[in-house]
């Protein structure tokens, strides 16, 4: 089964067209003959490598023959190694000095025409090191921070202020490849879709709960998420579940949810495998989380998300086509923590502070849960 993101949440989302219309006028021209062999550097985190795949696909349809290597992190090649033609290279972030060690003298007798460096830290940097490659494409200047730039012999054209998935743009375009192929068609387990049909064995509408960040400051208070839960189910009858993996922060957030909520959701916290919580966001409706990794699986597999930001920027970090369903309290949070608006910080920035997600409130989400429902069709209705 393949999935792709639909194209009516596509017209919602404005960075892609602004992008391309403010495209520097100098264009690279493709490279003549297509590199054979292209090396990728992206270590971490979930989400991030969700928003290199639309790079690779780009890629494979550009140069169908041409053998990618992607070096990752061992987590998040639990989910990237549904990619059956790309070769993964992992790292064991909790045993760094060894691992690179091991990658070092798996590489040293093999040759690559293209690394693209898309990962700006010391550590991705000191792996791309183990790659010998003659063209070596990182980030522009103003954002290679950690000094990526002394790594690499290319740097992609300078943008401002664009979200994540768009940056990595550079990268095909510094190859001389201008079209851009928006899709993920992350094949989808079979033990992913018999867990997600024995979580999910109806077409009941679905509201996907997955609570926590990897950044405890990004998350929403327990009792806040219990009375959206409530509300979703009262007034749209839906089904609630509690979802994401096995930390105790995980853990304690969703007993916290259930213990709030008068509506006994469903718990499947710290259950599945990450292909499983793949397939189970496939299935849904839509999902309720703050910046974290499902927010791009889900997107990856066409479903919706209603975002939780206050902590950070979802016009650089949100789910990419569903900016209209986020709660955005960003603005809010730039003013009251920094004394500053959006636009004077730098894009990077994140206002991780304690009590800055209470910015957002359960009306704030219902308002959003209740919007994305009306404009929802009914079940059985064709697409347009």
């Amino acid at each position: 089964m393949l999935c792709s993101a639909p194209s009516d949440f596509l017209t919602a989302h404005t960075h892609y067209r602004d992008n391309l219309k403010s495209m520097n006028e100098t264009k690279t021209p493709p490279m003549v003959p297509p590199p054979a062999r292209i090396c990728i550097v992206r270590l971490s985190a979930i989400g991030d490598t969700c928003h290199v795949v639309p790079i690779i696909r780009t890629l494979q349809n550009n140069w169908p023959d041409c053998k990618i290597t992607w070096i990752i992190g061992r987590l998040e090649a639990k989910l990237m190694s549904l990619l059956p033609e790309i070769e993964f290279l992992t790292i064991d972030k909790n045993r760094f000095a060894a691992e690179l060690l091991r990658l070092r003298s798996h590489l040293r007798t093999r040759r690559f025409d293209v690394l693209l460096h898309m990962h700006v830290s010391f550590r991705a940097s000191l792996v791309s090191l183990a790659v010998r490659a003659p063209l070596r494409i990182g980030f522009d200047r103003a954002r290679a921070r950690d000094f990526q730039w002394l790594f690499t012999n290319r740097r992609i054209r300078v943008r401002r202020n664009e979200h994540v998935l768009d940056s990595f743009w550079g990268f095909t375009e510094a190859l001389g490849i201008e079209a851009r192929r928006l899709e993920w068609n992350l094949p989808l387990t079979a033990d992913g879709i018999r867990y997600a049909q024995s979580v999910l064995p109806d077409s009941r509408p679905t509201l996907l709960v997955s609570a926590c960040s990897s950044h405890g400051l990004r998350n929403w208070r327990p009792e806040s998420y219990a009375v959206v839960c409530d509300h979703a189910v009262r007034r749209w009858d839906m089904r609630v579940v509690l979802c994401g993996g096995p930390s105790v922060m995980e853990r304690d957030m969703a007993e916290a949810i259930a213990a709030h909520a008068e509506c006994a959701p469903m718990n499947q916290v710290g259950r599945d495998t990450l292909p499983e919580m793949l397939a189970l966001l496939a299935r849904a409706t839509v999902l309720l989380t703050p910046d974290s990794g499902p927010a791009h699986m889900a997107t990856a597999v066409g479903t919706p998300v209603i975002g939780l930001y206050a902590a950070t920027n979802p016009e650089r970090s949100g789910p990419y086509f569903s900016l209209p369903w986020c709660v955005n309290r960003f603005p809010e949070a730039a003013r009251i923590f920094t004394g500053r608006a959006p636009a004077e910080l730098p894009w990077w920035v994140k206002i991780e502070k304690p009590g800055v997600m209470d910015l957002i409130r359960p009306q704030d989400v219902i308002e959003r849960l209740d919007e994305f429902m009306q404009a929802r069709p009914p079940p059985g209705t064709a697409p347009n």
